[in-house]
């Protein structure tokens, strides 16, 4: 009817399970604010699968909003529980048997996905019927202060659906609970630990047949871990970052196709490592050190055990232990796309035998050109050798790379015109390459526009080059073929 306004609310007529799901996408305190539009909308809130209440200070309040929720939902089932709760009342602080038996109450209920993070003013553990649910998925462990993990050999686990397991987590004794967590998760694909202080351990270790990827991450340098074992035989990722152990009893790692390596030495090693760099013969004599053997670490077991790897990410880090703390580079059969992060406190050294050792490599990724030589690209190529007419044959003269790939061109380390050079001797000495691109850090369009005269000019002059240079920015809307 034309003219006239017909007034009907189509999201109340929505079936109630509809309006469950919807709300479901909403954080607990605004989906709880729906009650106040009509008696209709009262409990819907509460027939929320996904409880969801992160970032609360504790306080009265809050508790009794979880108490309330949880009362209104009984025993209906659960499918994620997210708590991220930290107390701050030191003079009043909160019991923490009253948060954990939300955390029974959930698992009670069959959750699938929970996520705990819990901040207390008192020391205490985490429920132990965490580690004996038969619903759990996915499990997030992070913990403050108050919430550790103790599980010994007369404890058990049983999490036999658990398939991605985050563990940022203080452990009661050690190496002893973590293995025997894992022992227990017989079909975990995802394991990913953050700041476990390992290097406190007698041993660590991480043997689990099933699992697909791994994510450790430990910041500090101050000492090495002792023992470290990773025995994971179908991992596919690896993303690995901590000072080097003082031993590698297993590192099976057969499967691996990607693996993002930062490995490090520690405080005591890097003052060995820059002592040894510097000193002079008559000095190591002095000490009956040769120079031929001066290894501050041994981290060649390691690298030996990643040598399956398909694409791998070196960091700065990895560079200077690859020098100081391996006494051998394996041969990676499998290595087609290698990327180096650069900095001007590390050398390229180690690259001479990366490269040699990597018969089907096809693409390299620099991440800058800098190194701790100059802003040249002698420090790589010291393998150079000069015979008659100038011919030279270097580490890069019998590269398969086809394409090279260097980001960070142009920005505040060294100068555009040395780094342009090195481009150019990239050109004269990788026979097999098909494309260079280059990404700059140009503030103008400008920049970018004398960039590519530069290069048009230097490339010009290697005759026999056939290989595409792309010039990439963020100031221009497409890249540059420059040759």
């Amino acid at each position: 009817m034309v003219g006239k306004k017909i007034g009907f609310d189509i999201f109340s007529g929505l079936p109630d399970e509809l309006h469950s799901h919807i709300l479901s996408f909403l954080p607990m305190k605004t989906a709880a604010s729906t009650s106040l539009l009509s008696r209709k909308w009262r409990y819907l809130f509460a027939c929320n699968p996904n409880l969801v209440f992160d970032n609360h200070k504790v306080s009265t309040s809050f508790i009794n909003f979880v108490d309330r929720v949880l009362a209104l939902q009984g025993n209906s089932p659960v499918h994620k529980f997210s708590l991220i709760i930290k107390d701050d009342d030191r003079d009043n602080p909160v019991v923490p048997i009253r948060i954990f038996t939300w955390i029974l109450n959930v698992l009670r209920r069959g959750v699938s996905d929970l996520n705990l993070f819990v901040d207390l003013q008192s020391e205490s553990l985490l429920p132990s019927k965490i580690f004996l649910s038969e619903t759990l998925v996915r499990l997030k462990l992070k913990s403050g202060y108050g919430a550790n993990i103790k599980l010994d050999d007369n404890q058990d686990v049983y999490l036999p659906k658990l398939k991605t397991l985050f563990l940022q987590a203080g452990y009661e004794n050690h190496g002893i609970g973590l293995a025997k967590l894992l022992s227990g998760c017989h079909m975990l694909e995802e394991l990913v630990m953050y700041d476990i202080s390992w290097l406190l351990w007698n041993f660590s270790s991480v043997s689990i047949t099933t699992l697909k990827r791994l994510t450790f991450c430990w910041g500090e340098i101050d000492t090495n871990a002792k023992s470290v074992s990773i025995d994971t035989p179908s991992l596919v990722y690896l993303n690995f970052t901590d000072t080097i152990a003082d031993a590698y009893p297993i590192v099976n790692l057969c499967s691996l196709v990607e693996a993002r390596i930062c490995l490090r030495m520690s405080y005591k090693q890097y003052g060995k490592a820059h002592f040894l760099d510097e000193a002079s013969f008559s000095d190591l004599q002095q000490i009956n050190y040769s120079k031929a053997n001066k290894k501050v670490g041994n981290a060649t077991d390691f690298i030996m055990g990643i040598r399956s790897v398909h694409i791998l990410y070196l960091y700065a880090d990895t560079l200077e232990v690859l020098t100081c703390c391996c006494e051998t580079i394996p041969l990676f059969n499998n290595l087609t796309e290698l990327t180096i992060e650069s900095s001007p406190r590390v050398g390229w050294k180690p690259l001479m035998d990366l490269l040699n050792n990597s018969p089907n490599l096809e693409t390299l990724v620099f991440q800058g050109l800098v190194n701790k030589a100059t802003d040249s690209w002698g420090d790589l190529c010291f393998c150079q050798l000069f015979v008659e007419e100038e011919e030279i044959f270097s580490c890069l003269s019998s590269s398969t790379v086809k394409v090279l790939k260097i980001f960070r061109v142009g920005d505040y380390y060294g100068n555009m015109e040395s780094q342009i050079e090195q481009i150019k001797y990239f050109l004269e000495t990788m026979p097999n390459l098909e494309k260079i691109i280059l990404h700059h850090t140009a503030w103008t369009v400008e920049d970018v526009t004398h960039v590519s005269r530069q290069l048009k000019r230097v490339i010009s002059t290697v005759a026999s080059s056939i290989c595409i240079v792309q010039l990439i920015s963020d100031n221009t809307p497409q890249a540059l073929v420059v040759a």
